[in-house]
């Protein structure tokens, strides 16, 4: 099965795609060799989205796709919903939102449930990933969940992280208060026609100002109106300019790291049963002198 899937992941079949991303998200037997096999692949960017809900993410999303594939590319998306509290699957489904990409050639998109990941992320994002980046797309779009101050966790994963803000999504500070300043490589200014969005752009870049003291990227702030498409060019640009940037850069090597530590705190972890744990301190408790930091260190 793992061979053939691997054969078809290489020609491009989407079936083989859809089919690999949940067999790996369901951990099933073999899953781990078949990553170990998959290509080594230097091409594919991954651009992150994130921001408050109701920010337009999905209709930005839509809009770079249609840029994207404008110019020939193939353009891989992963929207990253919340979780159904009942069974765990994705609960929005924003793919509703970009119907006009279902039968498309050159896009694919896969809606991902968090699975009650607090991060704004899939539990299996980085391998999930690694699956399509092998089948060849030249942009991977992950579009994160809408939760706020946790939702910075893309930021160590997506070569070039978006934040997309509305001018009344509160004022400046909020926006810095969400840890938003820190993790992005490009602000979106979204909804960019309603009254007061000019005088948001200059408070933002008065905030930013002071992080970009020798600082090798600053990051810029474009305006959009992603509903009608406005904008969408000089976004493209600015996330070309920025992956240029990468490879001039350690910030790659960085990312990769993150990627390999997680992954390494994911298996190291898998062993770890709550309930057994739950019993074994039960255990311990009822011997003298219980302590938790002992206890953890012998356990280790």
């Amino acid at each position: 099965m793992w061979p053939q899937l691997l054969l078809q992941l290489r020609q491009h079949h989407f079936k083989a795609l859809a089919r690999c991303i949940s067999l790996v998200e369901n951990e099933v037997t073999g899953y781990h060799d078949f990553l170990a096999q998959l290509p080594s692949t230097k091409s594919t960017a991954i651009i992150g989205l994130t921001g408050a809900p109701g920010a337009g993410k999905s209709t930005l999303t839509d809009a770079l796709i249609d840029a994207l594939v404008a110019n020939n590319k193939r353009v891989g998306v992963l929207c990253v919903d919340p979780s159904s509290p009942f069974n765990l699957g994705a609960l929005l489904g924003d793919r509703i939102r970009m119907s006009n990409w279902y039968n498309h050639p050159y896009v694919f998109i896969r809606s991902l449930a968090t699975r009650g990941s607090l991060g704004g992320l899939h539990p299996h994002i980085i391998e999930i990933m690694s699956v399509m980046q092998a089948a060849g797309f030249d942009y991977i779009i992950v579009e994160t969940v809408g939760v706020g101050q946790s939702e910075i966790e893309i930021a160590g994963l997506a070569d070039t992280t978006v934040v997309v803000v509305v001018p009344e999504s509160g004022d400046e500070v909020q926006t810095m208060k969400a840890g938003l300043m820190e993790i992005a490589d490009i602000f979106v200014v979204n909804k960019s026609d309603r009254p007061d969005a000019d005088s948001f752009v200059h408070n933002l870049r008065q905030l930013l100002a002071p992080t970009y003291h020798n600082a090798s990227w600053q990051a810029p702030i474009v305006k959009t109106i992603a509903s009608q498409k406005q904008g969408i060019s000089e976004l493209v640009n600015c996330i070309q300019q920025h992956l240029q940037q990468l490879t001039v850069s350690d910030k790659k090597y960085w990312l990769l790291a993150e990627r390999a530590y997680q992954l390494i705190q994911q298996q190291r972890m898998k062993n770890i049963n709550k309930q057994q744990l739950k019993n074994a301190i039960i255990a311990a408790h009822q011997a003298d002198n219980f302590n938790l930091y002992t206890f953890i260190h012998n356990l280790g």
